[in-house]
């Protein structure tokens, strides 16, 4: 599995012109799911995402996880992260889980979020999706496992 966290201010995801899901401070997280990817490792990246100390103390460095902070999280399936582009003008999307197998993971990845205390919002899988995202710092990050 593959995430892309961003910090942010506020972020929000709209289908068909409609508002489905928003939050203020927190993360954004964009989840991909690669094939033979497992629950394991959804919620080893569920609790190192909780506990990820990416938001800024009073001092100013980033001391803060999302939960001490009381921010919120935003997940939203990203296929597109597994996109292998080194050959051709086209990227491929093989290495990327169908979509049978990645919904269950990227539901499974919210609800440890919840688990472990985050509250959490998700987008619409397999919608177009029209994700908002104001990113605060800019902070983003890459986790895999």
């Amino acid at each position: 599995m593959r995430l892309l966290l961003q910090r942010v201010a506020r972020g929000s995801v709209a289908v068909n012109n409609e508002r489905v899901s928003e939050i203020g401070a927190g993360l954004v997280i964009l989840v991909g799911v690669g094939r033979g990817d497992t629950q394991e490792q959804a919620d080893w990246l569920a609790e190192k995402t909780a506990n990820l100390r990416i938001f800024e103390d009073d001092q100013g460095k980033m001391n803060r996880s999302v939960l001490e902070s009381g921010g919120s999280a935003l997940v939203v399936s990203q296929f597109t992260l597994y996109a292998n582009a080194e050959k051709g003008r086209r990227p491929s999307f093989i290495e990327a889980a169908p979509p049978e197998e990645a919904e269950p993971l990227v539901t499974f990845f919210a609800k440890r979020l919840q688990f472990y205390g985050v509250p959490t919002q998700t987008g619409v899988f397999r919608a177009v999706m029209l994700v908002e995202i104001h990113n605060d710092g800019p902070v983003t990050i890459w986790l895999e496992k």
